[in-house]
């Protein structure tokens, strides 16, 4: 499946084009175009497009599965965008918001002005017997307690075919080649099987993707539900491990996750990758010491996992959760190209040209404080990954059961006596002859 060997580049549309504290129709999403060469030479692979359709806010609350919001342009509009994503080469993906609608669904707004008499009131979980803290007339169960979102039925068979039809539409209209889905782990089996068949008839190599925070992945990802899910036990410890000068957490999570031990839970399997999105902190906020980026990204993209980039990410750029969600979500009028982005420009093209870091397996050659050396390994060919985050050189001692090895990032040749010395902040992708 081409997700395997993916790397994703994310937008958050909205957001971008600087749509979120308006209400006013727009166009902003026709700037997007002008990402695409950018995307193309960062060594992305697909494009992943957070919330596009009308909603109250910020994408998450829909109102109309169909309709492009209007804040950011026309159904031509991001036709354009989405035809000149797919012309570089790239793949596309949209965001699936389908556990909980805005307030301003339609749906919704026919039963607050029909209440029992709506046609539409099994769609979702409604209590006619209480009343609701906007005195609707009415109670309804929301997203965790966020009454802004208005959750679904989704055992209703015709919100499901409602939902499907859309997702028809999207394939038809703007040729998407998967799905992230919000909140999967809110995402009942019976939904996840369902959708899964229908993703299996609809287009061939249709991707799901599922958000997922805690808790066993495969219970969301395995051959009747998702493709793959979010690594967020990854991501905490792919921060934390820099902040802490701690590389014993994140290589026990690899390990655990994609080792060769018969315990390790997903093997051969392709979780997102990432250490940012929008969500999240921004990594040159959240990292401690920004000298450490390089090294960070050298990681991401060397662990097993198909990386993402969180636009604005590949340059630096900072923001904090608590400065709200334009800090996270920023407008941007173009995008910037520095030292960082050469850097993970190299590693995204290394990342899908070589199959040990698409798919090969997993295995801790050295763990230090500060150091990490690990292999990558497949069928055919095998490099080995190490990383120094340290301002001073350091000898990591491994048996890299070879005399030599050339490093795809420079090129250079390095020879193994017991190990290596690792230059200080650096990253090494030795491929092994």
């Amino acid at each position: 499946m081409w997700f395997d060997n993916a790397v994703i580049y994310q937008i958050y549309p909205l957001g971008l084009c600087g749509a979120l504290r308006t209400n006013k129709e727009g166009h902003g999403i026709v700037k997007l175009s002008d990402w695409v060469s950018h995307i193309k030479k960062l060594g992305a692979t697909c494009v992943l497009l957070n919330p596009v359709m009308e909603s109250d806010y910020h994408g998450y609350d829909t109102c109309d599965f169909n309709l492009p919001d209007h804040r950011l342009g026309t159904k031509e509009e991001l036709q354009m965008v989405c035809k000149t994503i797919h012309d570089a080469g790239l793949k596309l993906m949209f965001d699936g918001v389908f556990h909980h609608v805005g307030r301003g669904f339609w749906a919704f707004q026919d039963v607050k002005e029909k209440k029992w008499d709506s046609p539409y009131c099994h769609w979702f979980h409604i209590n006619f017997d209480g009343n609701s803290a906007y005195d609707d007339g009415f109670w309804y169960e929301g997203w965790e307690g966020h009454y802004e979102l208005v959750k679904l039925n989704l055992d209703h068979p015709e919100v499901r075919q409602h939902q499907f039809d859309a997702i028809k539409n999207w394939i038809s209209l703007y040729d998407i080649d998967g799905l992230r889905l919000d909140v999967a782990y809110c995402l009942s089996d019976s939904y996840l099987r369902e959708l899964r068949r229908f993703a299996n008839e609809v287009k061939e190599d249709f991707v799901l993707l599922g958000e997922t925070l805690h808790g066993d992945y495969n219970m969301w990802m395995n051959e009747e539900k998702c493709h793959s899910v979010t690594n967020y036990e990854c991501y905490k410890g792919l921060y934390s491990s820099f902040n802490c000068d701690n590389m014993h957490e994140i290589s026990f999570s690899l390990n655990r996750q994609f080792g060769y031990e018969n315990w390790c839970i997903y093997r051969g399997k392709h979780l997102l990758s990432f250490v940012d999105n929008h969500d999240v902190e921004r990594i040159a906020s959240i990292l401690e010491k920004k000298e450490r980026l390089p090294v960070l990204y050298g990681l991401l993209f060397g662990m097993p996992g198909v990386p993402s980039i969180y636009y604005g990410s590949e340059w630096g750029i900072e923001g904090k959760k608590k400065e709200g969600d334009e800090a996270l979500r920023p407008a941007l009028d173009a995008p910037e190209w520095n030292e960082l982005t050469d850097v993970i420009s190299t590693l995204a093209s290394l990342h899908h040209s070589h199959p040990a870091l698409y798919q090969g397996g997993y295995r801790n050659l050295h763990v230090w404080s500060k150091q990490l050396v690990f292999e990558r390994a497949c069928s055919k060919e095998r490099i080995i990954v190490a990383l120094n985050m340290d301002t001073e050189p350091y000898f990591a001692p491994f048996d890299a059961q070879a005399a030599s090895g050339t490093d795809l990032i420079t090129g250079e040749s390095a020879t193994f006596e017991n190990g290596y010395t690792l230059p200080p902040l650096s990253v090494a992708y030795w491929l092994i002859p």
